[in-house]
Order: C-alpha cells, then structure tokens, then sequence
C-alpha cells in the first residue's frame, strides 16, 4: 500500500469537509451513478425510487436495489437484504435467514426457512415477497414479456384484486 492511499482524514475538520465535499458531490448529480447501466428502464426506476424514497417511499416497498443497482428479484438473495430486526428474510423462530426462490417463467417468489422448511410468517417476509413479485413484473414489463401473471402481480403490489 503506497503513502497515499494509507493516508487516513485525522481532524474533526478534515473529516467534516471531507463529508461535506462527499454529500455535495452525491446531491450534484444523484443519477449519474446509474448512467453506466444498458437497462434504461432500471436506471430509470432506481432514480423514480430514490427520487420517492427521499419523499416518503418506504424503502422495503422498493423494487430495485440501490445498493446492488439492479432488480430487486435479481438480489434479494443477497445477505445484505436479511434484517434482523425487523424480519425481512429472517425467521425468528429458528432465528436463521430465510432462502428465497425466485422463479421468473411463473412470475413467483417463495420464502423457506432452511431449518424449519417453512415460510416464515410475519408482515415484513410478506413485504419481501410483494416487492418481489411487483420487480419481477416491472422488468418483464420493460422486457416486453408481458406474462399472464404480470397484471396479476401489478394488480396485488397496489393491493387490489383481480
């Protein structure tokens, strides 16, 4: 490691510029970091779902990753997306994360504790699910593989029947 990357911010006031000059960079141009995707459509939804989480969205109601710029169906199965605390992808009950199969032909998403083999109950693995499902349809959606199931899931992501 050379001398300058080993070189660490030491004062209170390097760091308080050095976090300044980081959020006034990140609030200048707060979409630049999806410019580099092929998918438009996804850069486009992870700016609408930034843009609406600084407003309000709650962000388990997502359906992209910011962190993983991507689909959320595409990297639910991250450990990044187990929250202990408030059980999305956890079962408290053999308190352990919850595995999650994705199946992109039926339009499905299905949590199963790995000791357990259920899906754990609770509002929040019920929320990864939903999300899930409403990402699946919106990137068949920008595919323009509109399945059957599609309107189905777009339709129980809004909380109406069909």
């Amino acid at each position: 490691m050379d001398a300058t990357s080993a070189k660490q911010v030491g004062t209170a006031e390097e760091k308080a510029m050095y976090a300044t000059s980081s959020t006034r960079t990140a609030l200048a141009a707060p979409h630049d970091r999806y410019a580099d995707l092929t998918d438009a459509r996804l850069a486009a939804a992870l700016c609408d779902e930034d843009d609406a989480e600084e407003t309000g969205l709650n962000p388990h109601e997502r359906t992209t990753c910011h962190v993983h710029r991507r689909w959320l169906h595409d990297c639910v199965s991250s450990p990044l997306h187990v929250i202990v605390v408030t059980g999305h992808r956890w079962c408290r009950r053999c308190e352990c994360a919850v595995d999650v199969a994705v199946d992109e032909l039926a339009g499905d998403v299905s949590l199963r504790c790995p000791k357990c083999r259920e899906m754990p109950a609770g509002p929040a693995n019920r929320q990864v699910v939903r999300a899930c499902r409403a990402s699946l349809a919106a990137a068949a959606e920008g595919r323009g593989h509109g399945a059957p199931w599609t309107l189905d899931v777009i339709a129980r992501g809004r909380g109406e029947d069909r």
